[in-house]
């Protein structure tokens, strides 16, 4: 498949494929815009294009669900497989299996390049402001109409030593101001950090509409020190095209179709929040946040905004915070020499679950381990990691049962796990927006996670073999049916 560049031609291939509706008539960015958006993900309809939005300039567009589930028959990863350069039948394995790979390849760094589309429109000064885009106010109850839930916070630390590209909500205050979360340990709080220690505030720029791929890798959680665009260029196999910024000394994907640059205040004056979540409920707490201050902003004739909906399962923040996680968790398992075949974050767990799948014949590889021991050694690599604070569960499972297959997986627990035994318990870091702890452990941002050892028993210890169209029947048997299923 070849490599998508930009947000219309990404949009083309969704028209293509049946999986885009353009809404025409007059809507509001009050709740009506983030209502449509979120009904989308619960019918897993097409991704709505908001062509007309009420107080916006003329021609200026909102695309909501961007990387959802896809409503294309047979191809419900089409928008995550598109927007990742592969094929739109991909399978959850083969995506997590693309990212994986990727990490192991030596980093493309980015080119750049004089110009760009993004600098058909330049507006400095007064004339910087969000007066003229839209800015929906996505769910009841949040804090305000949120700038950011889908675009890619650029940063540099002083020493220009290092580049984040992250994805963090981020809340309109004003015309000119922004708010949103710069939590530690994540690394867009790291850069900024070495600013504030400093007393300066942090150059950024918010790029919105990029390239299809660029919202995932910018929420996927690499290590310290690796670069999310040397990763991206080795993911699509070709380096990114850069264009410098007007006003700070950053540069963007030439791809964006919006792009705000100014600087991240050095106190946290900002009173961010509420905002409905990933966990699939509307919290009420707020908090001090930085302030963004806006000092340009750059766009294309007649721009896109790509708007995120955040709510219970399948939104963005489940599609692309799990795949990305998943495929991290798969790297670090395997750099471990672990007999582990996949790994995987179910969509419907909000976020919550980890599922790593062990090869059948681990125990070959493994002599003399017992599941428990196998599990503990899965544990240990996974709580080495930075993406540790957001996985409260772990289970480990045989790669017989496709953990993306969420009524297969639902049958393996119910089935493979012991209702209180075989299970690793630990403390340690974990984002207070993770749903199920306590209010006092959320504050304290520390609680427990666990480890559930679902393997089964080997055949000398009488393991039972599955019951199943394709477990129990011969092959012969099963391809006799098959080829007159239509009989």
């Amino acid at each position: 498949m070849a490599r998508i560049k930009d947000l219309r031609t990404y949009l083309d291939a969704l028209d293509a494929l049946g999986d885009l509706r353009t809404v025409d008539r007059l809507v509001d960015p009050d709740l009506e815009v983030g209502a449509i958006i979120r009904r989308s993900y619960e019918t897993v309809a097409p991704a709505p294009l908001f062509t007309n939005i009420k107080d916006s300039a003329p021609g200026f567009r909102l695309l909501g669900a961007p990387g959802a589930l896809s409503s294309a028959p047979g191809r419900p990863l089409a928008r995550i497989a598109l927007s990742l350069g592969l094929d739109s039948t991909a399978s959850a394995r083969e995506i997590v299996d693309a990212l994986a790979e990727a990490r192991t390849r030596e980093p493309l760094q980015p080119v750049l390049v004089d110009s760009a589309p993004c600098k058909q429109n330049i507006l400095l000064g007064e004339d910087a402001s969000l007066a003229r885009f839209p800015t929906p106010l996505l769910h009841e109850g949040d804090g305000g109409p949120y700038v950011n839930t889908w675009g890619t916070i650029v940063a540099r630390t002083p020493d220009g030593s290092f580049t984040n590209w992250s994805i963090a909500r981020i809340m309109m205050v004003d015309d000119t101001h922004m708010t949103g979360l710069v939590m530690h340990p994540q690394h867009i709080a790291q850069v900024w950090q070495q600013w504030a220690d400093r007393g300066e505030p942090m150059p950024f720029a918010l790029v919105q509409g990029g390239e299809p791929a660029l919202p995932f890798i910018s929420g996927m959680p690499l290590p310290d020190g690796v670069e999310e665009a040397g990763y991206l260029g080795a993911l699509l196999g070709e380096p990114l095209e850069l264009v410098q910024c007007e006003t700070v000394d950053l540069q963007v994907p030439a791809s964006a179709e919006i792009v705000i640059e100014g600087h991240l205040s050095v106190e946290r004056t900002g009173v961010e929040g509420p905002m409905g979540e990933f966990a699939g409920y509307c919290p009420s707490e707020t908090s001090m946040q930085p302030v963004y201050t806006i000092e340009a902003i750059t766009h294309r004739d007649d721009p896109i905004w790509p708007t995120v909906v955040e709510g219970e399962p399948v939104d963005e923040y489940h599609t692309a915070t799990g795949l990305t996680l998943a495929a991290e968790a798969l790297t670090a398992l395997r750099a471990a020499n672990l007999p582990v075949t996949s790994a995987w974050e179910p969509f419907d767990g909000a976020s919550h679950v980890l599922v790593v799948s062990v090869a059948a014949d681990w125990r070959d590889k493994l002599p003399g381990l017992s599941t428990g021991d196998f599990a503990q050694r899965i544990t240990d690599v996974i709580a080495a990691q930075r993406f540790e604070y957001v996985v409260p569960r772990i289970f480990v499972l045989d790669d017989d049962v496709d953990a993306s297959d969420t009524g297969e997986l639902m049958w393996a627990l119910a089935t493979r796990v012991h209702p209180t035994g075989r299970r690793i318990v630990r403390e340690g870091k974990m984002l207070p927006l993770l749903s199920g702890y306590t209010p006092e452990e959320r504050h304290a941002g520390r609680g427990p996670k666990v480890t559930y050892d679902a393997l089964l028993p080997s055949d000398e210890e009488g393991r039972d073999p599955r019951s199943s169209f394709r477990f129990t029947f011969p092959q012969e048997v099963q391809q006799r049916v098959l080829e007159h299923w239509n009989d």
